[in-house]
């Protein structure tokens, strides 16, 4: 069933790149260009793989497989599961680097209710301050700022800045997490006026048109997309270069994986992009046909551990101080800074180990 899904996503890719066109886009985007630092990707990467995990008790106590290594030490603060939407994405503070980590999780490989969000194309205004003519994707604008996430994420964000100090924020995520990631870079610049947050995405789609990357590189100018080989997710939804206004394009700034061979030799490069966000050298050069090089970065897994459903885990014997129904089975996971008690805003039944959502 999975693999039928994927083939069906990559021949409708097949369909729209055929009326789509790779020319090189003239907009550039060259003030205040991030610096890409590989050190700092390799710490990030793990933490967008993490998120992707079913088992919420060793995710919020950080004993996950994917946990430690590179990321010890990190704290989680909230860890929120929409189930209706099925999405999911934590907040909490890294020793290193010292700064606030939000983590979005990308899309489940099996979930037709995520496909469906990435696959509905049609563009939406974005309703922020002086953004006028600024249009988005609909979809992942709407996993952000139309779902449990955001009021949770933000408010783990206050709460953690109270309790550490104006630290960084970053905000990260793969897929269509990192289109999140996005979303949540620029709300917390324009709309809670935060000075130091800085966006690094894996594998991210396009998701707005020229108006929103150009506005968007002047806010959030601290941003990394990181892209791999063949990756087909950046490649959509494709550029057409006969609606200029209306198209989607990319934001800088691009890192681009890739391997070259010299005879029986495989080197990998990392290719910083110019500031167009376009850059026609970088993954643009090359089609964008591959799920393989989506599901891995930095050698790094990039999927869900239990890809069939949305299937979350959870120990019976976590222990709840305050019972919120959501109508809806939507729930947070959060502790205060200053507190290792857990707790569980929703009526969760103890007796229960998983909860699946089809």
């Amino acid at each position: 069933m999975g693999k039928t899904w994927w083939c069906l996503i990559f021949v409708t890719w097949l369909c729209l790149f055929a009326f789509s066109d790779g020319r090189e886009l003239k907009t550039r985007h060259t003030s205040h260009l991030a610096q890409y630092n590989h050190t700092l990707a390799t710490i990030l990467v793990e933490y967008a793989s993490a998120v992707y995990l079913s088992d919420l008790t060793q995710l919020f106590t950080w004993t996950c497989s994917r946990c430690g290594d590179l990321t010890k030490g990190f704290e989680i603060i909230e860890l929120v599961v929409d189930v209706e939407h099925c999405l999911q994405a934590f907040v909490g503070v890294a020793d290193d680097p010292r700064a606030i980590i939000i983590a979005f999780r990308g899309t489940n490989e099996h979930s037709l209710q995520n496909w469906i969000e990435d696959l509905y194309w049609k563009q939406h205004e974005i309703n922020y301050p002086d953004m006028d003519d600024a249009m988005v994707h609909r979809g992942f604008y709407t996993a952000y700022h139309n779902t449990t996430i955001r009021p949770a994420v933000l408010g783990a964000v206050e709460r953690a800045k109270k309790f550490y100090g104006d630290i960084p924020i970053i905000a990260l995520g793969h897929s269509m997490g990192g289109a999140m990631a996005a979303f949540c870079g620029l709300d917390l610049t324009v709309n809670k006026q935060e000075k130091n947050v800085q966006v690094m995405t894996f594998g991210q789609p396009r998701i707005g048109n020229g108006v929103f990357v150009s506005l968007y590189s002047k806010l959030v100018p601290n941003t990394i997309r990181v892209t791999n080989d063949h990756d087909i997710v950046p490649h959509l939804p494709p550029y057409y270069y006969y609606l200029p206004q209306k198209t989607y394009q990319h934001f800088p700034r691009e890192v681009w994986l890739y391997n070259i061979g010299l005879g029986s030799l495989v080197y990998r490069v990392e290719k910083i992009c110019d500031g167009s966000g376009e850059d026609p050298s970088c993954s643009r050069s090359v089609s964008g046909n591959s799920i393989t090089d989506h599901l891995v970065y930095y050698g790094v897994d990039m999927g869900s551990d239990d890809p069939q459903s949305c299937r979350i885990v959870m120990n019976s014997d976590v222990p709840s101080t305050s019972s919120i129904r959501d109508s809806r089975g939507n729930f947070i996971l959060s502790r205060n800074p200053t507190s290792s008690l857990l707790k569980l805003s929703t009526e969760f039944d103890n007796k229960e180990k998983a909860v699946n959502v089809y």
